[in-house]
């Protein structure tokens, strides 16, 4: 090997100097905590052993069925029996809501949707719920209010 050659490989061996020893870093790195574990469930069946989750439960189903009268006997019931989770007291509250505007009770309407604020400072119903003609316009009315008194 000529004097020429040595020094043309002094440069490749300076770069993989340095990625042994960069490599070498790392491996003496202590090692990264693992991930947190996943939070608990909540089990539905444990749940619906419950009397007021149960009635909630059976409310959702049978709004989501179609079964209105029988949606709103369940949702009452499940307040009535206690449901204590604020997010689904709000949720029982914004059916029977939406239930009394479709059967033409205003002012069953507004209690509920007042009740529903109440039980969740921050219920919102989506942008399609808000727009339905029945009960968006009561909706907005009783948010407004509610905007106004905080």
């Amino acid at each position: 090997m000529t004097h020429n050659s040595v020094l043309k490989l002094q440069p490749l061996g300076a770069i993989t100097l340095i990625g042994f020893v960069l490599n070498g870093c790392a491996l003496l790195e202590p090692p990264r905590a693992p991930p947190p574990p996943p939070a608990p469930t909540i089990s539905i069946a444990r749940l619906y052993e419950q009397p007021a989750e149960r009635s909630f439960l059976n409310g959702m189903r049978f709004y989501e069925d179609g079964q209105y009268e029988r949606a709103e006997v369940m949702f009452k019931r499940a307040l009535a029996e206690g449901l204590r989770d604020g997010n689904d007291v709000a949720a029982a509250n914004k059916h029977l809501a939406f239930v009394a505007c479709a059967y033409s009770r205003p002012a069953e309407c507004e209690a509920a949707f007042r009740a529903a604020f109440a039980a969740d400072s921050n219920f919102r119903l989506t942008d399609a719920e808000v727009g339905h003609p029945l009960w968006g316009p009561v909706y907005k009315r009783v948010a407004a209010e509610q905007i106004k008194s905080s």
